[in-house]
């Protein structure tokens, strides 16, 4: 990949929903969106890579891609890839939710856990195979109260994975993922320690590997460097914090940025705006990729 990873889609509706077939072989870089996005594979030969943890989707998975984690999809064109992808802007989870149920809780829960996947059993496969039929229904109504109803039926689609996510097992199955152990650690570790001083001899001294075995395991694991993985995640969260109304030196420092040129020029780079100009977007304005490009 590039120097970051790639901003995908444009979402300026509170939600949007995607039912599509294709038997293309596609290899998507690293990249990343500004809203949550469920993912409901139901068919095909399909393998997620989700902040460096690796997903062998199976008919009827569900995997739940939180803003700003970097993801990739790799599509085996042997078999037709069908899924339902639901794009979920922030702003309306959080106008839908109410002091006691955060529907984004089951994002940030994943995020936590570094564990983005449910695996459905017979009766949840039922479940949500009916709730997704309403709600296609409901958004192709040109009935009274049809959009009401559609937005209805998702925040009910989020309740439901916010329940079933809370119970789930699937981490135990270990066939259904692969994760190299130390580097979650690290991946962890960088998370939580943004405003740190973090480079490649700081992690491999914290968690006794040598330089180079670091770097070379980072990247086989990620598909990015260390430095790019890190800076990446800084942009994101001073993105975060200058939405949130942070002025944008303390957010920089915040995000742990020494240098605030360094960090202009970066932020620049990445988001192709000035952080006032960000500031004044309620959702970075970018060309939808082709429909066959939705992953």
């Amino acid at each position: 990949m590039g120097a970051n990873a790639d901003k995908r889609g444009y979402l300026c509706e509170d939600f949007r929903l995607f039912h599509l077939k294709d038997s293309r072989a596609q290899q998507l870089e690293d990249h990343y969106h500004e809203f949550d996005k469920l993912i409901l594979c139901l068919g095909g030969q399909v393998t997620y890579v989700v902040e460096g943890v690796t997903y062998f989707l199976r008919p009827w998975d569900l995997l739940l891609v939180g803003r700003g984690s970097i993801h990739r999809v790799a599509i085996d064109p042997s078999a037709p890839y069908e899924r339902v992808v639901v794009w979920l802007g922030r702003d309306w989870l959080e106008r839908r939710g109410g002091s006691d149920t955060n529907l984004a809780a089951c994002f940030e829960l994943a995020r936590q856990r570094n564990f983005h996947l449910l695996r459905l059993d017979p009766e949840q496969k039922l479940r949500y195979m009916a709730a997704i039929q309403e709600l296609e229904e409901a958004l192709r109504s040109r009935e009274f109260g049809g959009a009401l109803l559609a937005d209805t039926l998702c925040q009910q689609l989020l309740i439901q994975v916010n329940r079933d996510i809370l119970k789930d097992r699937t981490a135990e199955q270990t066939d259904s993922y692969r994760v190299d152990p130390k580097m979650e650690a690290v991946l962890r570790y960088i998370g939580a320690h943004l405003t740190d001083r973090l480079d490649v001899d700081t992690l491999a001294g914290q968690f006794y590997l040598s330089r180079y075995y670091l770097m070379h395991r980072f990247k086989a694991v990620t598909g990015y460097t260390v430095h790019q993985y890190i800076n990446q995640k800084r942009l994101l969260r001073a993105g975060e914090l200058i939405r949130s109304g942070v002025p944008v030196m303390k957010a920089a420092e915040q995000s742990g940025f020494q240098e605030y040129s360094t960090f202009l020029r970066a932020f620049q780079n990445t988001f192709h705006a000035s952080p006032r100009a960000f500031y004044g977007q309620s959702d970075m304005k970018e060309e939808l990729h082709a429909v066959r490009d939705i992953d």
